[in-house]
């Protein structure tokens, strides 16, 4: 029986195991973060800004909520806004808030997004951020190179695992129980190698990440990458995850 550790947070891996199960998989549920909001920051005047970039579920959920409670006026300001999403989950997200999107390209990370954008739209603009703690800082990276100026909110933060799930994780490695490792995002990667202590895996191992933005990350920390889906969402990397495990 092929087993896929599944790193993403509790709240957000049910749906995936799902989908792994359709395909005859077993998972084992290890989230390498668990997110939480940052305090203390306050939601600005959006009328500041020529759009917005929101790159997670986690970055709609964490501004919206403190947005409608604090400061709901500064909805139908957003509405009026160029709002940009990495991936289609987020865009559905901020759909559900009534909130329109620009298109999501295929290829659904933050690069990719921003070389669709034309650098007219950036020069000489200002546009707002949210972001996790451990964002990679891709998108304010580029819009500061084109001559743009961004705002950056760190609206949520991410919290390793307990050292005894830990222990039980690298217990099963060590058993060769695992067949796949899968990351969903750089920080699930980062926080599950910090934790185990090493980057050493066993042969046999698969290592499956969601996109390119999270295969990169990998990359840095000298692990390879297996497994990579065509399109950059649960369903399509569950069912690359199950095509590779078969092959194997």
């Amino acid at each position: 029986m092929k087993t896929v550790l599944v790193t993403r947070p509790r709240h957000q891996a049910e749906s995936f195991v799902k989908e792994l199960e359709q395909y005859g998989l077993v998972s084992i549920v290890f989230p390498t973060i668990e997110i939480r909001p940052v305090p203390g920051w306050q939601v600005p005047d959006l009328t500041r800004f020529e759009g917005v970039f929101f790159t997670s579920p986690n970055s709609v959920s964490f501004f919206m909520e403190p947005l409608l409670k604090d400061k709901p006026e500064e909805l139908e300001h957003l509405g009026k806004l160029k709002v940009w999403a990495v991936g289609k989950t987020t865009a559905q997200d901020l759909a559900g808030y009534g909130v329109s999107t620009q298109p999501v390209p295929k290829i659904a990370d933050a690069a990719s997004m921003m070389e669709e954008i034309d650098s007219d739209e950036i020069q000489g603009r200002t546009f707002l951020f949210l972001r996790g703690n451990l964002s990679l800082g891709i998108i304010p990276d580029i819009i500061t190179k084109r001559g743009g100026t961004c705002i950056e909110i760190t609206v949520y933060e991410n919290i390793p695992p307990s050292l005894e799930e830990t222990g039980k994780v690298k217990a099963l490695l060590e058993r060769g129980e695992l067949s796949c490792l899968s990351f969903t995002s750089p920080s699930t990667a980062v926080n599950f190698f910090e934790a185990i202590g090493t980057t050493a895996l066993p042969e046999d191992v698969l290592v499956a990440a969601i996109g390119t933005t999270t295969a990169k990350a990998l990359e840095k920390l000298g692990v390879r990458t297996d497994i990579i889906p065509e399109y950059f969402d649960s369903p399509n990397f569950a069912k690359a995850i199950a095509r590779a495990l078969a092959e194997g």
